[in-house]
């Protein structure tokens, strides 16, 4: 998360008299980047995931699954074992996984030691990759700790031993929160300090409501007797009972409900600036459905929630707009500055792409913008929509700030503009190269949940990736407005959205004039030029598409046509003769690739899961923990989630990821965890 700076950070009262300035210079950084590397072209297709564990404590004796406060010690202990590959298992192209801090002491996030490339045998090595980092973190742990690919943990912030070591709550000096002990937090100044940083600029402790599920024997109305309602430490206790906890509604107050979650995300490299912001588009509307069909975490602290994801949980932990910002308050904000109608965690507010097919209209959610930011980018030469979104992005103050880095070189370094942008957490994510890098334009897809396994998580990762090439190779359009979007998020939260929700979906997603799915001709690589009428299939997964030319004419019709409400189902498995489906885009994007037969097998076995979830014949993790939940015997049917039922949940769910546990509602019958499966290397 961010920049990890060893230096002093300064409180809210000094660090916002430096806004401006980061600001300024943050966009000067921005032009001398773009001035670098706007005509910078033929990248190829690098890719990486970023997986995030929580490492959980159990004391067999007590029944009770902890979160083991001990990122500190583990991270050292494996950032030691640089090299030692010893495991017999691991391929011997296998490179050194990367482990890093994340908010959560309990948490670590680890990426590959180096990029994917475009190769078949990389693609199919995600698994592998995944399986290994488990594996090397799990063997550095204690006995008794293991580390989850979990979402969020059922009893984070309840009353009663849920941290090894246990503290109070009481101490919470950042958060002040009423629930979660400021040893919570990982302890390098950034985190505390971005903790009270937002409780400050905002004016309160963050509030977080989700509604709770209405079992039973749930009290009606719902009064949460284990929030302490007399607690008088910190100015802002009396607030839950003054309307900030809402009836029939799990109250949450401090960065950490959200911050401690863990996710997927996957970053793409392009082959230049504008296939990025194409791509980048292109995925804003997947967003919310790939966010609804990984759903992971029904349940927080100590309660089924009536929603089956994380994302306004982790929204309002970071949400520092002041009460006019957010609208609660007559505005005494200057004319130049306006509200704001989302957190800095929230859904993308503009597409940004330059291509014709990106009509104004589809823009036409409140997105405001830093006027004198905007005027100084397009003075500089960057067109209207690429300026829109930065000065939209620095409409936000920064909120850590260290003194030693106050001044910088702006033409070495991007810190200040990184300041602003890496806390835009938005569900897409467009990424300039890095000064002093040979790392190219990218895009970050940011909106799942993570899974149970590494078979899930690899599954989803080669999926969105085949989607991101199959998107360019064919030029697919998934345009719709942007307020469809917002609400698409809106739903994809709901209980058993998967299922039965119904999402926003672009009805006709293929070029002008195409009935067909049809590759692009000639790009980069050379690699499509036909050979006596049959084109050549390609070995790698590719970047260097070129965009579809504007017709002559093009058609001015109501972008309402454009889109209509779909199942999961639908959108995955296609609807009507001009939309064959996100699996069906990317069957035939795999048809154009020269893959073996054992390869394709495995490819499939990943596409089979994601088609499994998409029609309801498995469920998503969280309907199978709300389950597991409500049919346990000492569940009593009143939304609590108890310390037994939470320490059973984690041995089935660490059962089910070593393949002791069988269970064919959530996993294909024949879910082995193994080292993954092995493309052959002589095969390409």
């Amino acid at each position: 998360m961010g920049l990890l700076y060893l230096g002093t950070p300064l409180s809210w009262d000094e660090a916002k008299k430096y806004a401006d300035h980061v600001r300024e210079h943050g966009i000067t950084q921005f032009l001398h980047t773009w001035d670098r590397v706007k005509d910078r072209w033929g990248d190829e297709l690098l890719w990486g995931d970023e997986v995030e564990y929580m490492v959980v404590t159990f004391d067999d004796k007590e029944k009770n699954a902890k979160l083991s406060l001990r990122q500190t010690e583990i991270l050292a202990k494996l950032s030691q074992v640089v090299g030692d590959l010893t495991d017999d298992d691991t391929p011997p192209s296998m490179t050194v996984p990367t482990f890093h801090p994340e908010y959560g002491r309990y948490m670590l996030e680890s990426t590959p030691g180096s990029p994917y490339t475009g190769s078949i045998p990389d693609l199919l090595s995600v698994e592998t990759n995944m399986h290994y980092r488990r594996t090397l973190a799990r063997r550095h742990l204690k006995a008794n700790e293991i580390p989850f690919t979990f979402t969020s943990f059922p009893r984070l912030g309840t009353h009663g031993v849920f941290t090894e070591p246990h503290f109070s709550a009481d101490d919470a000096k950042s958060s002040h929160s009423l629930f979660l002990p400021e040893e919570i937090t990982n302890p390098h100044a950034r985190f505390p300090t971005l903790t009270a940083n937002i409780r400050s600029r905002r004016g309160s402790k963050v509030a977080i409501n989700l509604p709770i599920f209405i079992d039973e024997r749930t009290p009606r109305p719902f009064v949460d007797p284990t929030i302490p309602w007399q607690r008088s430490i910190y100015p802002e206790d009396p607030e839950a009972k003054n309307g900030a906890a809402l009836i029939d509604h799990i109250y949450m107050d401090a960065m950490g409900f959200g911050m401690g979650c863990c996710c997927l995300q996957l970053t793409f490299q392009s082959c230049n600036v504008d296939e990025a912001r194409r791509m980048y588009d292109a995925l804003v509307p997947v967003g919310p459905i790939m966010l609804a069909l990984t759903a992971a975490s029904p349940a927080w602290r100590g309660y089924l929630a009536d929603v089956d994801c994380r994302w306004n949980v982790i929204a309002g932990s970071v949400d520092d707009r002041t009460p006019e910002e957010r609208g609660l308050k007559a505005s005494i904000l200057p004319p130049s500055k306006d509200s704001i109608p989302k957190s800095r965690y929230d859904s993308v507010d503009l597409y940004i792409s330059n291509d014709w097919t990106n009509k104004p209209e589809y823009n036409d959610a409140p997105a405001p913008y830093n006027k004198g930011i905007f005027e100084r980018l397009r003075n500089h030469g960057i067109d209207e929509m690429l300026a829109k979104h930065i000065a939209h992005l620095f409409i936000r103050d920064p909120l850590v700030i260290f003194s030693e880095t106050i001044n910088q070189d702006d033409t070495t370094s991007n810190d200040h503009f990184e300041n602003i942008q890496s806390t835009n957490w938005q569900t897409i994510r467009f990424k300039p190269p890095p000064p002093n890098s040979p790392i190219g334009w990218r895009v970050e897809f940011r909106s799942m949940e993570v899974q149970m396994t590494d078979f899930e998580n690899a599954a989803f990762a080669v999926f969105i990736v085949l989607l991101s090439r199959a998107i360019l190779a064919f030029s697919l359009n998934f345009y719709i407005p942007i307020s469809k979007v917002d609400q698409n998020m809106a739903r994809a939260q709901r209980r058993d959205a998967a299922r039965s929700g119904k999402f926003y979906f672009r009805k006709d997603v293929l070029p002008p004039g195409h009935t067909t799915l049809t590759s692009s001709p000639l790009s980069c690589s050379g690699l499509s030029s036909p050979v006596e009428g049959t084109p050549v299939k390609e070995k790698l997964l590719r970047n260097c598409f070129p965009p579809v030319p504007r017709p002559p004419y093009v058609e001015d019709a109501s972008i309402k046509d454009e889109y209509e409400e779909m199942t999961v189902e639908e959108i995955f498995i296609g609807k009507g003769s001009k939309f064959p489906g996100l699996l069906g885009v990317v069957e035939a994007y795999i048809d154009t690739l020269d893959v073996d037969e054992g390869d394709r097998l495995q490819i499939s076995r990943y596409l089979d899961l994601v088609r499994k979830r998409a029609t309801g014949s498995l469920q998503t993790p969280a309907t199978w923990i709300r389950n597991f939940v409500r049919s346990h015997p000492s569940y009593n049917r009143d939304s609590v989630v108890s310390q037994e039922i939470n320490y059973d949940l984690m041995v089935a769910v660490d059962e089910i990821e070593r393949g002791v546990r069988r269970v064919p509602e959530l996993l294909p019958e024949d879910y082995m965890p193994t080292n993954g499966y092995h493309s052959k290397p002589n095969s390409h």
